[in-house]
């Protein structure tokens, strides 16, 4: 797998141009570790300046449809050759400063690239060559600059007349070193190879069980491999990177990219650490109680925690851990401790809302309390008794006799009505029945 040029990485950094690329007239692309160059000539065709200085790049392709470049910074890559430049037609500066160019014999093709006036090579094994410098200064009459020292016109006019000898020393030289490339790169593949065995018998060693060994002992002995695994992880990681960094290796490309390759697989280790952790409810103290399983070597200054009401975020070396909480808790009410025998993590966060209940075991516990719990006690068991209703200290109206009345005197509200008209009629002595007035409603 490798790292490309993205268009979201190309707009990220065309933040100087309203993030618009196909205007674009200079990028800087650098330490990135982009690993493949492509797409830039179709997305930003009006480059002029290219910065692309500290990656991964082996090759140097999908430029040449640049008409308008000028400067084309590839130094601190993993380029053994120059190449695919032609169609930089306008190309002025050229910077490969620390590659692996050994087939010094490639420059030929900055031939094309009439208007180059500098060009770097410093740092790569071919300045190492015998003749290097009256080479280039020969092959490439437009130059003005090498490796920032100017072209002056003596030095030319000797580079042409030893031409014929300086060319085939080069080629001699570049011979023997693509040979020693080759055995690099048989040694580099091997070194590989021998690296992934030995991580695929750790992994069985880890994972391997015998055939016979039940589901529940599986699940024992992962759960003790779990436990065991914080102790022996620092010693382990400590010593596999001692051996990785003091093992000699040659200055090669496969060498470079190998310590990128292990770097960034250092982090995504550290990235996908998964931490164990239980919530616990204890109704006794009526609290809520978790207990994150972070390293027991862990600095406890790389921890932070943060309480919220229904929610609970711990920061562990940067990385966050959050959870929900089943019930509403008191932040401020909140405690966090590491544990003395296994680092653990453990916060205690007490609940928002009080049982009622719970009051009950207090009275049990009220004869070893001081005074001034005597006190809250009685106050908080006076304020519950408010809440009860006792019919024979307390009078309130029979609302059952009301309703039986209303039932024994009619059947609904038109019925009540003359009920209550004819005990009217009973207390007035004068009254007259008079058939032609009809009853009121």
């Amino acid at each position: 797998m490798f790292l490309s040029v993205t268009e979201e990485l190309v707009r990220r950094r065309a933040e100087h141009n309203n993030c618009e690329i196909f205007s674009l007239e200079e990028i800087s692309l650098h330490q990135h570790e982009i690993e493949k160059l492509e797409y830039l000539d179709k997305w930003c065709r009006d480059l002029k300046i290219l910065y692309l200085q500290n990656n991964l790049i082996p090759k140097i392709e999908n430029v040449g449809k640049l008409k308008k470049l000028e400067y084309l910074n590839v130094a601190l890559n993993n380029i053994e050759r120059i190449e695919n430049l032609e169609g930089c037609e306008e190309l002025k500066k050229l910077d490969l400063t620390a590659n692996f160019i050994g087939e010094l014999s490639s420059i030929e093709a900055l031939k094309y690239n009439i208007h180059l006036k500098e060009l770097f090579l410093v740092g790569n094994p071919c300045t190492e060559f015998e003749g290097y410098r009256q080479f280039v200064v020969a092959t490439l009459h437009q130059l003005k600059c090498l490796d920032s020292k100017e072209i002056e016109r003596s030095e030319r006019i000797q580079a042409l007349q030893n031409y014929p000898e300086v060319k085939q020393k080069i080629r001699e030289q570049e011979q023997a070193y693509l040979l020693k490339r080759a055995r690099e790169k048989e040694e580099a593949q091997r070194r590989m190879q021998e690296r992934k065995d030995k991580k695929q018998k750790q992994m069985e060693s880890k994972l391997g069980f015998d055939s016979s060994d039940s589901l529940q002992k599986k699940e024992n002995h992962q759960a003790e491999g779990d436990r065991e695994q914080e102790m022996w992880r620092t010693v382990e990681d400590d010593e596999e990177d001692r051996r990785f960094w003091e093992e000699p290796t040659p200055y090669t490309p496969e060498s470079r990219l190998e310590t990128h390759r292990y770097i960034e697989e250092k982090r995504r280790a550290k990235d996908n650490i998964r931490l164990h952790f239980s919530l616990k409810d204890d109704e006794e103290n009526n609290q809520i109680i978790l207990d994150l399983a972070v390293y027991r070597h862990l600095d406890t200054s790389l921890l932070d925690v943060d309480v919220q009401p229904t929610y609970i975020r711990v920061l562990v070396k940067g990385k966050p851990f959050q959870l929900v909480l089943p019930e509403e808790v008191k932040p401020d009410s909140s405690s966090a401790k590491r544990s003395q025998t296994t680092g653990h993590l453990v916060v205690s966060m007490p609940k928002a809302k009080e049982i009622i209940l719970a009051k009950q075991k207090v009275s049990t516990s009220i004869k070893d309390s001081d005074c001034n719990t005597l006190q809250k006690n009685a106050r908080r068991s006076v304020q519950f008794e408010k809440l009860e209703v006792d019919p024979s200290k307390y009078s309130f109206p029979d609302v059952t006799k009301i309703i039986q009345k209303k039932e024994r005197i009619g059947q609904g509200p038109i019925r009540l009505q003359p009920e209550k008209i004819t005990e009217t009629k009973k207390s007035y002595a004068d009254f007259e029945n008079n058939e032609d007035v009809p009853p009121l409603i």
